[in-house]
């Protein structure tokens, strides 16, 4: 009987040990318990993107740049997904949900940006920078700042500033030479304030539109011209039902990469800097490719687009800045000469 009690210990014992064992090796496989509960925390999230532009744009191109670099830098943790052509609508409407929160990332026009401040009616100047390095220097500088904090408190973290192009004026009338030849020209703009007054402070019949209308407007005739950078011009075959191309270049164009700022918030660290070092390098490429592709949208647009192409002399765009002098001294009062002079300090 006594064999027998310590033949059953001895197997129990074994049992054990053998469970033990068993238990040990499992917690071998991760040697830092911490770890995989910290690791466990890290919840995945998908960010949706809008914007209003086809997607051979460099604006769409770029983009999937970011989403490359995004989604491989987070092991996965962060998923981007773009959705191009106005899709979740205009840029009036994709900022106001980027605001409220219903949308996570954007890239509208900082025309629209007016309306949560006035100020940024600034960037939209006709020859307000004297050249694009220019204007790169002040929105990657003081300018591109001041402009970042005054959205915070409305909800928007604003990641960069995008170049949408040098904007220039097609028509189905005649081309623009000077200020004159724009004397009642119905030309579709941004709804903004200040190319309302731009260019009806040079005669012409400006009507605020939707860009996804625009296409339509002009085939109608509810507009007979508009203005846009000749990438964009190409982009949406404008070309179609336009005759003219005008080479006004008369502003610097861009586009406020803003994310909700409570969606921002919420990642982590090491998400946050995800976002902000791609956000940061999707700004460069995408300025780059914008900037090679201007002359080459130029020549399609005179060429493929049938287009009649004219440059504007160095004497004709004095008489657009000096017909444009009284709109100056409007908007130095509504927005301040400090404004104006921390733009002007970056053409010198």
């Amino acid at each position: 009987m006594k064999k027998y009690l310590s033949l059953v210990l001895i197997v129990v014992l074994m049992f054990t040990v053998a469970v033990g064992c068993s238990n040990t090796e499992s917690a071998g496989g991760n040697e830092n318990p911490g770890e995989e509960t910290q690791n466990e925390k890290v919840e995945s999230i998908t960010l949706q993107v809008g914007h209003v532009e086809p997607e051979d744009r460099s604006t769409h191109q770029a983009l999937l740049e970011f989403k490359k670099e995004v989604e491989t830098n987070s092991n996965g943790s962060i998923k981007i997904e773009i959705h191009p052509n106005g899709a979740l609508g205009g840029d009036v409407q994709l900022t106001e949900s980027v605001a409220m929160g219903t949308l996570d990332m954007a890239l509208p026009a900082t025309s629209v940006l007016v309306t949560y401040s006035p100020e940024f009616g600034i960037l939209d100047m006709p020859y307000l920078f004297s050249n694009t390095d220019n204007a790169f220097a002040a929105m990657d500088g003081q300018v591109g700042d001041h402009f970042n904090s005054l959205l915070e408190p409305v909800g928007i973290k604003n990641l960069g500033y995008s170049f949408n192009g040098l904007r220039s004026i097609t028509n189905s009338v005649r081309p623009i030479n000077e200020p004159a030849d724009l004397d009642g020209l119905k030309v579709r703009v941004m709804e903004s304030p200040v190319f309302i007054d731009f260019f009806e402070t040079l005669g012409a019949n400006a009507t605020p539109m939707s860009f996804n209308e625009l296409f339509t407007g002009l085939q109608q005739k509810t507009v007979e011209a508009q203005e846009n950078p000749p990438s964009l011009i190409f982009s949406n075959k404008f070309y179609e039902v336009q005759d003219y191309l005008s080479l006004t270049e008369h502003v610097n164009n861009f586009l406020a990469f803003i994310m909700n700022k409570g969606t921002f918030d919420s990642l982590s660290t090491e998400q946050q800097e995800i976002i902000t070092t791609a956000a940061n390098n999707y700004v460069n490429l995408q300025r780059d490719m914008e900037l090679s592709d201007t002359s080459k949208y130029v020549d399609l647009l005179g060429t493929e687009g049938g287009l009649e192409v004219n440059e504007i002399t160095d004497e004709n765009k004095q008489k657009f800045r000096d017909a444009l002098e009284p709109m100056y001294e409007k908007y130095r009062g509504e927005f301040g000469q400090d404004l104006f002079d921390m733009a002007e300090q970056y053409n010198k």
